[in-house]
């Protein structure tokens, strides 16, 4: 099934110049970006954006969160492929850096885990954020972006995957 999803690369991996080399993973996967730009989001914004987050976890989680997504500039992505709200969340990595298996974005490039970043009072800063659900990447997707931002094309990938 055809499925499209939020990324974020967070203002940790902005700051780290990780954009590109995060990006190459979905479009040497097949992945393919249909809306991309980079914005710098008020608090207000973020709170929206962890909304769920906050009522999982709590206030501080929350708060922590709003304040990291808020402190630099984000790249959002709009991202198209088969089932790819699944293959992106596997490439990704589990949540805790740490916890992240080696070859994924963040078992590659991050290493926090949730006991240290806790005993200092932080935020985990885990690099990028991928939608979890079909539902969740509507909600998010239609937060992020306007109609008019998310763009269709035909990429080579497509003539493989599907022989058109």
């Amino acid at each position: 099934m055809m499925e499209r999803s939020l990324v974020l690369i967070k203002p940790d991996g902005v700051q780290r110049a990780l954009i590109g080399r995060i990006l190459q993973r979905f479009e040497d996967a097949g992945i393919k970006p249909i809306g991309m730009k980079m914005v710098h989001v008020d608090k207000k914004f973020a709170a929206e954006h962890y909304f769920d987050v906050g009522q999982r976890r709590g206030e501080k989680v929350l708060e922590y969160n709003a304040n990291f997504l808020s402190e630099g500039p984000v790249v959002a992505l709009v991202l198209e492929g088969i089932n790819c709200i699944e293959s992106i969340r596997k490439m990704v990595g589990s949540t805790e850096p740490k916890a992240a298996a080696p070859g994924t974005i963040r078992g590659d490039f991050a290493h926090q885990s949730y006991a240290w970043c806790d005993s200092n009072d932080m935020v985990v800063r885990n690099l990028i954020h991928a939608s979890s659900s079909t539902e969740d990447a509507q909600k998010e997707i239609a937060l992020w972006f306007t109609p008019k931002e998310i763009h269709s094309y035909k990429n080579v990938h497509e003539m493989h995957t599907f022989g058109k």
